[in-house]
């Protein structure tokens, strides 16, 4: 056990009360310490970020040394190109590697090959403002020479014709000769993809429409919606403009590199190994905690604050394996609602149940921006301050949030009450410190104690499952690491 890694910081935002606002972290708070993931996990590989002074330099030079090595001779230097982001890779790491992936990409691009209209496309899901604020917070809209825009799912839509018909784009996405696909290897949403196709999803999400994108949301559900991302990429339409893909390849206790492809099922395999092997290892081990109060403390939606690279959505589903696609359901859409009825009971009696090891969670700091009333309904939510429970009241998507929620003035009250009423101690912190994970004492020595049977039991019995359910070899990409 170790002192608290300092959590990521409170950033300024319209969807999250102001930075000076929040007066405590919870894991500053007595009786927190932090677990080191790699000494949970000895096998995880070495980082370049979190590290020392130059840490955000090697990352810049691993996305360098990625894209030297990338195929970029179908651009011209009178053509222009596209650079597609989404929002999430700015929640990664306190936001700096991903954004540093996006300028060595504009400048490699225009070394490379002359080119010089190069734009940046930063899509987002239900927050519009997002990425336009991230733009300006990590320079990119000026070091793309103000060629960087956000695109939101109600922009104005293209058609792309399918093998399954006719789907739908947006139009900025697309109004380039070329287009790189610039994303990341963290997990993020595997209660939504399972980890099928991660590496193309956002072609069906942050680069569609909102009648496509839907499909993960309110249409088909997760995993059967997984195919319109693939069918929106296999189109002749975006095939003739894909130039390659450029991956921040991220660990759950940091960014281990950089990956470019003009593959990109080539680097999807890759990265469906990096998230069964090293996430999965985080996930099944947060299956073991029998009972905890969950503490939200990180710059994001309700859904999306971290722990050890897992997002506080998935923890929902830890009491189920998340990557096993032989699950009789495809579960976990709770926070969208799309498997219960009005009346909060499931459609299907089958239909997993929360995670019943989340007693009570503690909302010191997470943005709105994101339907997230399903949370308060279901796990007793304690809120730290008033002005953030008027933001929730205030925000169209979480005028319901409040009604099932109770406020306290201090972290420390709502911390004090969640133990009287939870009836334990054990606390696990989604705050994203970088490493590692902040939790109590009682719940770092469960944790320890259980790493090395979760360590053999995905090395040996579930990798090799969840692998060959994916049609990933093994043997090659070991070969090639």
């Amino acid at each position: 056990m170790h002192e608290p890694i300092k959590p990521i910081p409170p950033k300024p935002s319209i969807y999250g009360i102001e930075p000076e606002l929040v007066k405590a972290r919870v894991s500053e708070l007595p009786g927190m310490v932090s677990l080191y993931l790699r000494e949970l996990f000895p096998d995880l590989p070495p980082v370049l970020l979190p590290g020392g002074p130059d840490a955000i330099k090697n990352v810049r030079q691993a996305a360098h040394d990625a894209l030297m090595n990338v195929d970029m001779s179908m651009i011209k230097s009178e053509h222009s190109v596209n650079v597609l982001a989404s929002h999430h890779g700015f929640t990664l790491f306190g936001g700096d590697p991903y954004a540093e992936l996006l300028k060595a990409i504009r400048d490699v691009v225009e070394e490379r090959t002359g080119c010089t209209d190069i734009r940046l496309r930063a899509g987002v899901g239900m927050r519009f403002r997002e990425t336009e604020e991230y733009m300006k917070r990590y320079g990119l809209d000026t070091y793309y020479k103000g060629k960087a825009v956000g695109i939101a799912p109600i922009d104005e839509g293209i058609p792309i014709e399918t093998e399954i018909g006719t789907l739908y784009g947006l139009k900025k996405a697309y109004d380039a000769d070329w287009i790189i696909h610039a994303h990341h290897t963290d997990v993020r949403e595997v209660h939504f993809h399972r980890q099928v196709d991660k590496a193309v999803k956002p072609f069906g999400m942050s680069y569609a429409r909102c009648e496509t994108r839907s499909t993960y949301h309110q249409n088909l559900g997760p995993r059967a919606a997984n195919f319109t991302a693939r069918a929106i990429f296999e189109s002749e339409f975006v095939q003739s403009k894909f130039a390659f893909a450029a991956f921040l390849n991220c660990g759950p206790h940091g960014v281990i590199g950089a990956d470019c492809d003009n593959d990109l099922y080539a680097l999807n395999d890759r990265a469906t190994f990096v998230g069964c092997q090293l996430y999965g290892k985080i996930m099944t081990l947060f299956g073991e905690i029998d009972k905890c109060i969950a503490v939200l403390d990180f710059p994001c939606p309700v859904p999306y604050v971290f722990s050890a690279g897992v997002i506080y959505a998935n923890f929902l589903g830890a009491n189920s394996d998340l990557y096993d696609l032989n699950t009789p359901l495809p579960p976990y859409t709770w926070y969208t609602e799309a498997f219960y009825r009005k009346n909060g009971k499931p459609l299907l009696p089958e239909t997993p149940p929360m995670n019943p090891a989340i007693k009570m969670c503690v909302h010191n700091y997470a943005w709105t921006g994101y339907p997230s009333e399903f949370f308060s309904k279901n796990i007793p939510t304690v809120v730290v301050g008033d002005e953030q429970g008027k933001l929730f009241d205030t925000d169209s998507m979480n005028t319901g949030y409040m009604d099932y929620a109770v406020t306290a003035r201090t972290a420390e009250n709502a911390m004090e009450f969640a133990y009287n009423v939870s009836g334990t101690d054990q606390v696990i912190i989604f705050d994203g410190a970088m490493g590692g994970l902040n939790v109590s004492e009682s719940l770092a020595k469960l944790l320890i104690e259980k790493a090395p049977l979760v360590s053999e039991k995905v090395d040996k019995e579930l990798l090799p499952k969840w692998l060959k359910q994916r049609g990933v070899d093994l043997s090659i990409l070991e070969s090639k690491a």
